[in-house]
């Protein structure tokens, strides 16, 4: 953002880095690792940096000093990236809660009870998260109503939904741990379609002009219909990859757990 990256480590340490040259600007310290991606809240001409950590704490600090603004804490590890909506922080813990904190104050406004840890990102949009959990259950959870709208529950295998979901006009994706893409209708529950990745699904898909590329523990990357879920194209990367593609300029880029950079396009 304006020039500068935000990122943190599994030491719990948030850099802010100059985009051109690397520099540090600054560094901010945790009490224990971050795993989730830190996110921006602007307002009144400044801006802000929104960060979970395994020390229990929600952390909001200034994005241009690295001061610390607030911490607000749960009752164990914040594993995913913050949602910013309407003026509110919203996220999953692994309390089994998802927690709509003011992001102005760090005051809690509610909390909303799912049962089990959650490890994944919640999307907002039009006022419903929606979250997949430790469990293998998939919810639709209402801010304004304060409960879960609807919920999904894959009845047989019941592994952990890790990565974040896309959203994507009345469509919600996301990957399993049972190497299953699953996509739903956001606004009720019902479940379009399910295909197998042929392996496990830690990353977050991502939705470009209807079509999804998802990556896989198993080593590779597909293109898949959004609309029916027919694969359109798979790559073997042949290493594993948990973290989510970028898509930009006709190109898909992505890096994977044999330490390279993979960019798939027209050259």
């Amino acid at each position: 953002v304006k020039g500068i990256v935000y990122s943190g480590n599994l030491d719990g340490t948030l850099f802010a880095l100059d985009l051109y040259t690397g520099k540090v600007r600054w560094k901010y310290k945790t009490e224990n690792q971050i795993m989730g991606s830190p996110n921006l809240w602007q307002s009144g001409g400044k801006s802000y940096i929104i960060v979970g950590s395994y020390d229990y704490d929600l952390h909001c600090v200034d994005a241009y000093t690295g001061k610390l603004i607030w911490k607000y804490e749960t009752d164990n590890y914040v594993n995913g990236t913050t949602a910013i909506y309407d003026n509110h922080a919203i996220f999953g813990g692994c309390d089994g809660f998802i927690h709509i904190v003011n992001v102005a104050t760090g005051k809690l406004k509610e909390k909303i009870n799912v049962g089990t840890y959650v490890a994944s990102s919640a999307t907002v949009d039009n006022n419903r998260a929606y979250v997949g959990d430790y469990d293998g259950k998939f919810s639709c959870v209402g801010i304004k109503e304060k409960k879960i709208v609807w919920k999904y529950l894959e009845k047989k295998e019941k592994l952990p939904f890790i990565g974040s979901p896309a959203l994507y006009k009345n469509y919600v994706v996301i990957g399993n741990r049972d190497k299953n893409l699953y996509c739903f209708n956001k606004n009720n529950g019902k479940l379009l379609w399910k295909k197998t990745m042929g392996g496990r699904v830690d990353a977050s898909p991502v939705i470009a002009k209807e079509k999804i590329v998802v990556a896989t523990m198993k080593g590779d990357i597909k293109i898949i219909q959004l609309s029916t879920g027919k694969q359109l194209m798979s790559y073997e990367l042949g290493s594993p990859v948990s973290s989510s593609p970028a898509v930009i300029d006709q190109k898909i880029i992505i890096g994977a757990d044999d330490g390279k950079i993979y960019c798939f396009g027209k050259k």
